[in-house]
């Protein structure tokens, strides 16, 4: 009787694939630590220096991430630290910008 093999996932926590990716466990880190800390930055309309920053890189490197991710598990933290990271950042930029109140 044929069954379906099913892949034994219980060894990683972002690797579902049994390899080990350290540049995509990396940017899920910084991602998703740039996203919080835009999100919760953005909250007080004077760190908007610092939310909008955080926020911008925190885009740059999720969507690099999403580019090299390799598995389902790595692309859904990402997408959550580019949606707290996006969040932050348009919060960020609403308080002040990227330069406000350091430039002209």
């Amino acid at each position: 009787m044929a069954q379906a093999m099913r892949p034994n996932t219980v060894g990683g926590l972002f690797a579902t694939d049994g390899k080990s990716h350290p540049l995509q466990d990396t940017l899920l880190a910084v991602t998703l630590v740039l996203g919080i800390t835009s999100f919760v930055t953005a909250m007080f309309h004077d760190l908007h220096l610092l939310s909008s920053w955080t926020g911008l890189v925190g885009i740059a490197t999720g969507a690099y991430g999403q580019w090299v991710s390799e598995t389902t598990r790595e692309r859904f933290g990402l997408i959550l630290g580019l949606g707290a990271a996006g969040v932050g950042f348009f919060l960020g930029m609403a308080h002040g910008g990227l330069f406000g109140g350091v430039v002209g």
